[in-house]
C-alpha cells in the first residue's frame, strides 16, 4: 500500500468488508481479494495498536523515573 492508512479508515474499510460478507453482498469472484484486503487491514490496525501501547508504556515509564 503506497499511502499510510490511519486506524479509523482501516477499521471502517474492514467493517465494510465484513458487513458485505455477512450480508452476501460480495460475490464469490470478489471474496478472495476482499479477504486478502481484510487481512492487510487487520495487520495495519494491529501494528498501530501495538505501537500506541508501546508509546504509552514508554511515556508512563518515564514518569516513574
Amino acid at each position: 500500500m503506497s499511502k499510510e492508512v490511519n486506524y479509523e479508515k482501516a477499521m471502517h474499510e474492514l467493517e465494510t468488508i465484513v458487513a458485505g460478507i455477512e450480508d452476501d453482498q460480495i460475490s464469490i469472484d470478489e471474496l478472495s481479494a476482499k479477504v486478502k484486503r481484510a487481512t492487510e487491514l487487520i495487520k495495519i490496525c494491529q501494528g498501530k495498536l501495538y505501537k500506541t501501547e508501546k508509546d504509552i508504556a514508554d511515556v508512563l515509564g518515564e514518569l516513574e523515573k
